[in-house]
């Protein structure tokens, strides 16, 4: 199975007033950690908007915490597919303080394909042959 890390340091700006990670941050590093995602098993969901006008968009999501984040950790984010299905894809991600590995949160993105060809008309739509090949490829791996 493929997977993407993406490592960062926790910042200032990531914190709430008791100094630990304010939790939409955690959903802002989910949702670019997907899109990083996508784009290393070579589906920029940019090019697939402009080009051929399918998104990928979020119906579900969720965090659990396990560990607060604190100011300067060092931190990965490990993204992987874990469900597929016609319409959908189901994306983890484990958010980990480095080097020690405990694990800070765990995340949930379901993302459905959709056509937006309508700006007025978003609507889904079974996720096209040569994608849903890159997606069986990368669970495979």
């Amino acid at each position: 199975m493929k997977k993407n890390v993406v490592e960062r340091r926790i910042m200032w700006g990531d914190l709430d007033s008791l100094g630990i990670v304010f939790y939409p941050r955690y959903y802002e590093w989910i949702d670019a950690s997907g899109h990083l995602f996508f784009e290393a098993i070579g589906l920029n969901l940019g090019d697939l908007w402009n080009e051929r006008h399918i998104l990928f968009g979020l119906v579900k999501t969720s965090c659990s915490y396990h560990k607060t984040g604190r100011y300067h950790q060092k931190i990965s984010i490990t993204t992987h597919m874990d469900v597929l299905a016609d319409k959908t894809v189901v994306l983890k991600h484990a958010i980990r303080e480095s080097p020690t590995d405990t694990l800070l949160v765990d995340g949930y993105e379901k993302r459905i394909c959709l056509d937006v060809s309508d700006p007025n008309n978003f609507r889904a739509i079974d996720i096209p042959e040569d994608i849903l090949a890159v997606f069986k490829d990368t669970m495979n791996e």
